[in-house]
């Protein structure tokens, strides 16, 4: 059995180079980019008005000049206008350009109007209600690089830019594999000892959250007919994650069937709680990654958000960002086993806390329901105190 830590290093030690691949705009949220991006002209690309109202000279302001004449109107989309008497006005709409000649505006609050002349009824300063040019960014200024996760303020600079098509991170192809004799479809009622599935459908959620359409299918506990599909699947997908098949009993196959196929196993067995049974290997030739997590519904989950979302941010070289959060109550921790422990959080006085979620062990699938994610407690001698701050895994 090997420490946890020491089994999170290794996962992470088997990353894959999936390399990168071209997607439209429209499919690009939440995938990695991977090219940098920068502006392709001045940002904005002209002298524009921000507010509606009127444009003049401000050299009409320091003669004293506070009645004019307008001359035009200027709106958004129109080629630049031009001021032809520095004591006249154009008016102009948000998002014109500012009209050659002129260098302020000033809005129609402020104005009052009468028979095609303006009057000023407030005092106006140069330059005011201008968004100069290329004042935000100017042509050549990197504005998204490499590795960024593309949100929606990202396609709006994408978009800006006139980036249609660009290359972002490829996603790695994933079969989502449940096993076990007792397990029957969800639209089916299930007889006394079956059970619906449940682990691949969350398991299939969890990874659509990261963009990866997951292929799933479910494998009843014959050795013959599992290693025959699963060749197939390792030959076909780049991340294999299974739930069920890895403990210790009579038709738990996987890690007999895996030495079969030739995928080497990395660990076995963990000193966690839930997940204990979780196998983790690599099969070398084929370049596939197998996660065989414990069939326990916690246990999965738990396995999944602890090793595989590390380890798919890895390969996409994404920061794996730690989070603490400070504790609700009392726990004690018993060697060798690091704890995985359910919780619920609140935001108090500026700080996050978290309290324990009741369950009934690793097979009570209702629990994950009433929580925000899993706190990592190391074994220790000393209980984790009130107050104390733990690592937070949110789910």
């Amino acid at each position: 059995m090997i420490h946890f830590n020491d089994a999170y290093g290794k996962v992470l030690e088997h990353t894959l180079g999936l390399g990168t691949e071209t997607i439209p705009l429209d499919r690009s949220l939440g995938r990695i980019l991977a090219e940098t991006i920068y502006a392709d002209r001045d940002f904005p690309p002209f002298d524009r008005a921000t507010k509606d109202g009127i444009a003049i000279n401000s050299k009409a302001l320091e003669e004293g000049i506070s009645s004019f004449k307008i001359e035009a109107l200027a709106s958004a989309g129109m080629p630049q206008q031009k001021l032809k008497n520095i004591h006249n006005c154009i008016e102009v709409m948000t998002g014109a350009v500012v009209p050659e000649n002129t260098d302020t505006v000033i809005m129609y609050e402020h104005l009052d109007i009468e028979n095609g002349h303006v009057t000023l009824l407030k005092e106006a300063k140069k330059g005011q209600d201008v968004h100069p040019k290329g004042s935000d960014v100017i042509s050549g200024t990197v504005l998204l690089r490499a590795n960024t996760c593309i949100g929606p303020a990202e396609i709006g600079v994408l978009a800006t830019v006139g980036k249609s098509v660009f290359r972002v991170k490829k996603l790695p192809k994933v079969c989502v594999v449940s096993t076990g004799n007792e397990l029957v479809e969800v639209m089916e009622k299930p007889l006394s000892h079956q059970i619906r599935k449940s682990n691949v459908l969350s398991l299939c959620a969890a990874l659509q959250k990261e963009g990866i359409v997951a292929t799933s299918m479910h494998l009843k506990d014959d050795k013959s007919a599992i290693k025959k599909e699963l060749s197939h699947i390792l030959e076909t997908y780049d991340a294999v994650l299974l739930s069920g098949g890895v403990s210790m009993g009579k038709f738990d196959f996987i890690p007999e069937v895996m030495e079969d196929l030739e995928v080497e196993k990395v660990f076995h067995r963990v000193a966690q709680k839930p997940g204990k049974p979780f196998w983790f290997g690599v099969q070398p030739v084929l370049n596939t990654v197998v996660f065989s997590f414990p069939g326990n519904p916690v246990s999965t989950f738990a396995n999944y958000h602890v090793y595989f979302l590390p380890w798919l941010y890895r390969t996409l070289e994404i920061e794996i960002s730690k989070k603490e959060v400070l504790l609700g109550t009392s726990i004690s921790v018993q060697s060798p086993l690091t704890r995985f422990v359910q919780v619920k959080t609140e935001n108090k006085g500026g700080c996050v806390w978290a309290s324990q979620v009741r369950e009934n062990g690793s097979g009570d699938l209702t629990s994950l329901s009433h929580s925000d994610g899993f706190i990592c407690l190391p074994p220790r001698d000393k209980a984790y105190g009130i107050g104390e701050a733990v690592q937070f895994i949110k789910t």
